[in-house]
């Protein structure tokens, strides 16, 4: 007897935004709701995940510095088997898929085994932390350039990361915490002045998010001293400094 092969299924790499169920793009929530099949990674709000139906499949793929649930290689192979099985596979990643979210790398494993792809983009970490604690990356007065970083990759004190930082311009530094002592280290050997503002985000759109503050010379004893935990970003330059905006937000949180 010939049994019929099913149908490829398709991968839709989703992005879940930077926490907060709101910043959800209105494709995203449908995507979530309508799914058999949810791969999903930790940083992901428990908050997102309760949109999905009671039947669908929740599959964690959670990744630590120190620990990881499935390596990358085995959740390509993952998101390919279900789909070559018939199965529509909703991967919801943090921020947005192709902003330090490895959807690149996915994508290219699925196109190599013949599975469709769809990319459903999402309000990226940067941008969500920094208009949550209303801190402005680009600013008339302060900064004309932005760049994205990740403090937490191979070779890391062999980056160039000269220019990136200092008058003028704005450093956003994804997963940096567990390498903050460096991080500073590397960029006042660059010759970032030890005064310049730093502003950590921890938790960023959601109900117990934190901003902390310091210099670039304090910012490891502000992570260690505050025991700032993942997710969190950190900015680096003058919009980092406490703005008119934000005092006036606080004011007139005090104020209700």
């Amino acid at each position: 007897m010939i049994h019929p092969v099913p149908p490829v299924g398709t991968v839709f790499l989703v992005g879940a935004g930077p926490g907060d169920p709101d910043l959800l793009t209105l494709r995203a929530a449908r995507l979530i709701m309508q799914a058999g099949l949810i791969v999903h990674d930790g940083l992901v709000d428990p908050a997102i995940l309760a949109l999905a139906r009671p039947t669908a499949q929740l599959v964690s793929v959670a990744k630590s510095r120190s620990r990881h649930t499935m390596p990358q290689d085995e959740i390509n192979a993952l998101l390919v088997r279900e789909a070559l099985a018939g199965k529509d596979v909703v991967r919801l990643k943090g921020g947005d898929p192709f902003v330090f979210g490895r959807g690149g790398e996915e994508a290219e494993a699925c196109h190599a085994a013949g599975v469709p792809v769809q990319v459903v983009p999402g309000i990226s970490a940067a941008l969500g932390a920094a208009a949550a604690a209303q801190i402005p990356l680009t600013h008339r007065d302060h900064a004309s350039i932005v760049s994205f970083v990740a403090g937490q990759c191979k070779g890391l004190s062999d980056q160039d990361w000269s220019g990136l930082a200092g008058k003028g311009r704005t450093l956003v530094i994804y997963m940096g915490l567990a390498t903050a002592e460096a991080i500073s280290e590397k960029l006042m050997a660059d010759g970032l002045a030890p005064e310049v503002p730093v502003a950590v985000i921890e938790r960023a759109t959601r109900p117990d998010m934190r901003v902390l503050r310091s210099s670039l010379a304090g910012l490891s004893a502000l992570v260690a001293d505050k025991k700032v935990k993942s997710p969190a970003l950190i900015v680096i330059g003058e919009v980092a400094g406490e703005s008119e905006l934000e005092l006036r937000a606080l004011a007139l949180e005090v104020a209700k």
